[in-house]
């Protein structure tokens, strides 16, 4: 009977996942780390063991491997350190003033430290099936060439030990932040590169993101029985440690505490540690246990973290309404690093912040549990789907939870999109598309990132329709949790539940930095005619209000789109407003004119003001 049961939950599990079926010939890679870690608080270095099982999926063998050392690139001549020297707009986090605040002279921080101060990560032995392997160290990557291959769908173990100096803090990693953390402990260990479909990614590490493969984490760090630590996945042994359990009998070996935490099907692990953290938590409805690790340093500071501890639980709730259940027991959000900065299950955020800033940072980097830890997305290429939809999912939750407005903005991301707005007619746009490394400037890529592909993502519900919208994230849920779309797998997620083409959208979107521009450029008694100023076609809505006080709203389809929005009478402004559905406009012809059963009192393209229209003096037309 039981093995009966068995085979028949199989076979309804491989149908269910074949009803949610990837593209075609979808595979990924598989990694699960065991690691051991004992950590010298005093000289801020750590020895490393680590056993990694790699399951092979890709449909080829391979002959080598490799790793990621981020610690490397915090060495005077790394890529991290030349690339600060040449960049106009350097983060000012990563530089020093060697001038006067007059006449500043910036100057990399990284090219001035010392040898106890650098970080490093020294592979001392690499063990492939039991075997040596034979392994060379190229700034931040770690080449390994196995003594024989991977086969295809089979799995090997490595085995490899390593001594690493935790540097200055200067990037995310590091060691005594400018808040006084000691241990900021993120790209720490020597991570698995991701290899896909594309190859392996094999990015220096200049700054930017990270992408990696899904896999399972056992980790027990070996630290002073002194210290506290937050982390990533769940706690195994709380009553044995410093402040999770009350009265905890801490135990110890040569006065060191042993922290052991698990986390499954995640692609990323970090930590923090300090000796004045204290803990708290506090459960969601949805049953999400949430912790906050940080630093009391006065009564205002632990009320702020306090409020956001019980915002942070209500954030899981809503956005699991929107975009799909948070999967994961815990989240934990520790202070630490230089900024916000998120990690499987885990972020680290800087803690002495007012209230406002405290929940705002803490939203962006729990929304990066969707948008890039549910969907493993390779953030080296595709940073503003990572990026962008995190701050998408901030403000939406920023603005209900926090803001909790008495009347919902018509456009919720108003802000992302005046960003977007200056980049694109600064001079200083580059293509979304572009490698993240790649851009000239910080501003151009922070703006695209985070502004630009918010706007993308609130201006396709303007193009699909806002509900279709809600559905596709959920279906992109669906599909894709605990794997690594693409941005073109989202597009057909929303092509499927819309029925539109969105092939011009994200082609011109992503890969151009053309600009939408209408206007109203004539209006007389029984028309109104409008114009694209712009190379950038797009549908448009027109709200006309006639001079008799009643509304209309002419919907004028795009051809390209191969079919039309339904009608959104969720917008309070369309209640009871007669929709006109046009023929459809297409991009070869500059103008439309809308014919007027009678006289406009007032003429508004776009009244949602979803559309990303840079120039928008002319939307409007009031005699």
């Amino acid at each position: 009977m039981k093995l009966k049961f068995s085979i028949t939950l199989l076979f309804l599990t491989v149908v269910s996942l074949a009803g949610f079926a990837q593209r075609k010939g979808y595979w990924q890679q598989g990694v699960d780390y065991t690691m051991d870690i004992d950590v010298n608080e005093k000289t801020f270095q750590y020895d490393g063991k680590m056993t990694l099982k790699y399951s092979n999926n890709s449909g080829q063998s391979l002959n080598k491997v490799y790793f990621h050392l981020y610690f490397n690139a915090f060495q005077p001549g790394s890529m991290m350190d030349e690339r600060l020297k040449v960049i106009p707009d350097p983060d000012r986090r990563m530089m020093q003033n060697t001038g006067s605040k007059e006449k500043p002279q910036l100057q990399s921080r990284i090219s001035t430290l010392k040898p106890n101060q650098i970080g490093y990560q020294k592979i001392k032995t690499v063990k492939f099936n039991g075997q040596d392997a034979t392994f060379k160290e190229d700034g931040t990557i770690l080449e390994v060439t196995l003594p024989s291959a991977i086969a295809d769908n089979s799995s090997a173990t490595f085995e490899l030990t390593w001594e690493a100096q935790v540097p200055e803090q200067i990037r995310r990693s590091g060691r005594n932040s400018a808040e006084g953390v000691a241990f900021s402990m993120t790209q720490w260990y020597p991570k698995m590169a991701h290899f896909d479909e594309f190859g392996w990614h094999l990015d220096e590490y200049v700054g930017r993101e990270f992408v990696a493969p899904f896999g399972n984490f056992d980790v027990t760090i070996h630290i002073n029985k002194d210290y506290v630590i937050g982390s990533s996945g769940k706690l195994q042994n709380p009553s044995e440690v410093k402040g999770y359990v009350k009265n905890a009998k801490v135990k110890t070996k040569n006065n060191k505490a042993s922290w052991r935490y698990k986390a499954e099907n995640i692609h990323d692990f970090a930590w923090a540690a300090d000796p004045k953290f204290v803990v708290d938590s506090a459960k969601s409805k949805g049953g999400i246990t949430v912790y906050t690790v940080f630093l009391p340093t006065d009564p205002t500071i632990v009320s702020n973290w306090k409020t956001a501890l019980g915002m942070a639980t209500d954030f899981f709730d809503f956005t699991a309404t929107k975009f799909g259940a948070y999967p994961w027991s815990t989240y934990t959000v520790v202070q630490g690093g230089d900024g916000g900065m998120e990690y499987g299950t885990a972020t680290l955020v800087t803690g002495g912040r007012d209230l406002k800033g405290l929940v705002g940072v803490i939203f962006h980097e729990a929304a990066h549990s969707w948008y890039q830890h549910l969907f493993g997305i390779n953030e080296t290429v595709d940073e503003w789907f990572d990026e962008g939809f995190t701050s998408y999912i901030e403000d939406l939750a920023y603005q209900e939870l926090f803001l909790r407005p008495t009347a919902r903005a018509l456009n919720p991301i108003g802000a992302a999109y005046n960003s977007y707005y200056r980049l694109a007619l600064s001079g200083k746009e580059e293509p979304m598309s572009l490698l993240a490394d790649y851009y000239n400037t910080n501003f151009a890529y922070s703006t695209q990132a985070y502004s630009k592909g918010a706007v993308l993502a609130e201006q396709l519900g303007y193009i699909i329709g806002k509900e279709n919208l809600h559905k596709t994230f959920l279906a992109f849920y669906d599909k894709w949790k605990f794997k690594h779309p693409t941005p073109n797998d989202f597009k057909r997620t929303a092509e499927e539940i819309s029925g539109i083409n969105l092939k011009w959208y994200f082609n011109l979107f992503l890969n151009t930095t053309r600009k939408i521009d209408y206007g109203i450029s004539n209006i007389s008694d029984n028309a109104v005619t409008i114009r694209n100023n712009s190379d950038f076609a797009m549908p448009i809505d027109v709200l006309v209000t006639y001079t008799d006080g009643s509304k209309e709203l002419f919907y004028i389809p795009l051809r390209e789109m191969r079919g039309e929005k339904p009608a959104e009478e969720s917008y309070d402004i369309y209640q009871g407003v007669k929709r006109t559905v046009l023929t459809d406009w297409f991009w070869t012809k500059p103008s439309y004119t809308i014919s007027l059963p009678k006289k406009a009192k007032e003429v508004v393209i776009d009244p949602t003001q979803r559309l990303a229209d840079v120039k928008q003096e002319d939307n409007v037309y009031k005699p």
